[in-house]
């Protein structure tokens, strides 16, 4: 009987599970590594980094990112069910959606369609999440990431773009700030500080 507490507590802490998502494009690795380096391994957050990746290239992502970080780093799958401090990776060739906590993965879309992984997955967070999402947007061109950062904002949830100025290439989060979808703009250590105080 004296278990069942505990174990309650232990489910509470997962159905109400934060998670952050994250997009990146070019220099957005180098970022996000800088990001763990200086993020805590017991948040109770899950971490999800949508990347644009080449689609004919075997990805190396979860390899490189493991490197940064004790925390479990995973490629994600089709029906994964995400974990408290754990990192999630989307794989190459895929879109990639959230809902009840589950992930789910689709091929990405063919030209002449537009393929916007970052914002496709933005939105099904604040969906699913709705107070419990974060929406992060690191260093890439163009404007990918922008109307997801502003469905979690709209949702409730909190929403950072890395600050300009430190970004390899600024045009993602310079279309975030400028659309008014991010709350904070911060370097990467200043981003693994703030979900470290949204996590507390």
């Amino acid at each position: 009987m004296a278990s069942r507490p505990h174990k309650r507590q232990g489910a509470d802490r997962h159905r109400l599970c934060a998670v952050v998502g994250v997009g990146a494009s070019a220099g957005g690795l180098e970022a996000f590594s800088a990001v763990l380096e200086h993020l805590p391994a017991d948040t109770g957050m899950a971490i999800v980094f949508v990347s644009h990746l080449d689609p004919k290239h075997e990805s190396i992502l979860t390899s490189l990112l493991s490197r940064t970080t004790s925390m479990p780093v995973l490629e994600a799958k089709h029906g994964m069910i995400l974990e408290p401090d754990h990192v999630y990776v989307i794989p190459r060739n895929a879109r990639m959606s959230i809902d009840r906590r589950t992930l789910s993965l689709s091929r990405r879309l063919e030209a002449p369609a537009k393929n916007l992984p970052i914002d496709h997955f933005l939105k099904s967070l604040a969906r699913d999440r709705r107070q419990r999402a974060i929406g992060v947007i690191l260093s890439g061109t163009a404007s990918d990431g922008t109307m997801g950062l502003a469905a979690i904002k709209d949702g409730g949830g909190i929403t950072i773009a890395q600050e300009p100025g430190t970004a390899r290439y600024d045009g993602m989060p310079v279309s975030a700030i400028r659309a008014k979808a991010a709350d904070f703009s911060l370097p990467p250590r200043e981003i693994a500080a703030k979900l470290v105080q949204v996590a507390r």
